[in-house]
């Protein structure tokens, strides 16, 4: 099996423990550590522990700190190419209250550039291209940072589907939409708030309500529409049949990348199998792990030293 990940934001994160956060006090750590990020990139690390090897990874780095973005790949063994491009990788920080089993994630700015990413982008796409041959499907996720066309995605999902892969879409917004008007997606997998910000134009849907749209839009895509919320059960539709699956209980530690998590063992299942609900399992399973460990997209224990 071979999976192609497309990230455009990719991130240091920095995830710090605490005993018991307090706003407003200092607060002293009781653990810390860093970790190669980014959407795409959290599921390519679960995707890799799924079945060692399955998986590259394309994205961009910044030239300025590339070099801490690409050490933290290689320890955790992620095939990656990377497209260099001007300023410094996106930082981002989670912190983790081990007292309240809480999760807070700061996310800064998007870099931005003083012209157009043109030769980067054009860089990107040949990637995409060059790499598709023996691949079975594309995942791509995330958001697309300013620099970056506002085509830059519907060409990645043209050129998968173009080549008939398997394409998941885990965009939103206007990058939907814009895809949307020249392709559709196999498999469009986001949270409740994007899918009302996508597709209701930002109003909060009823439960009922969300039911009634996300089964409407997968009937009139002929695709496949998995919609997660949290704690709460997961909607998802094929074409146009409607279906839940239950999140488990767990106690959570870090609940970064969940979706990214979920995003992984949901497209490994389903290009084994092809069965939809098998592919919600196995999702499932792969957040609830996730979400028990401190790296963000992992379900592998070892990973959280």
């Amino acid at each position: 099996m071979k999976i192609l990940c497309v990230c455009l934001s990719t991130t240091i994160q920095r995830t710090v423990t605490f005993t018991n956060l307090e706003l407003g006090k200092v607060n002293r750590s009781q653990e810390y550590r860093q970790d190669a990020s980014g959407k795409a990139v959290n599921s390519a690390r679960v995707l890799n522990q799924l079945e060692y090897g399955c998986c590259l990874t394309i994205c961009p780095v910044g030239e300025k700190n590339q070099d801490i973005f690409i050490e933290l790949a290689k320890k955790d063994h992620l095939n990656m190419s990377c497209v260099t491009i001007p300023g410094f990788t996106r930082e981002c920080w989670t912190l983790l209250d081990s007292q309240k089993n809480t999760t807070t994630e700061i996310v800064s700015c998007e870099p931005e550039f003083d012209a157009p990413l043109e030769k980067e982008e054009i860089k990107l796409l040949k990637l995409i291209s060059e790499n598709l041959q023996n691949t079975d499907a594309v995942l791509l996720a995330g958001s697309r940072p300013k620099g970056w066309s506002n085509e830059l995605c519907a060409a990645i999902a043209g050129i998968a589907l173009d080549a008939k892969k398997i394409f998941l879409a885990d965009i939103h917004g206007q990058d939907l939409l814009l895809t949307l008007k020249n392709c559709t997606p196999s498999i469009i997998k986001i949270n409740d708030d994007e899918f009302c910000e996508t597709f209701a134009d930002g109003k909060k849907l009823t439960e009922a309500e969300l039911q009634s749209a996300i089964t409407k839009q997968s009937s009139k895509l002929k695709n496949k529409i998995v919609v997660t919320r949290g704690t709460k059960e997961t909607f998802a539709a094929d074409n146009g049949i409607f279906t839940t699956y239950p999140t488990e209980k767990i106690v959570p530690v870090n609940t970064t990348a969940c979706g990214d998590s979920f995003n992984a063992g949901f497209l490994y299942e389903y290009i084994k199998t092809r069965n939809f609900e098998s592919a919600l399992k196995k999702g499932t399973w792969c957040a609830a792990r996730n979400a028990e460990l401190k790296c963000p997209g992992s379900t592998l224990a070892s990973l959280t030293t």
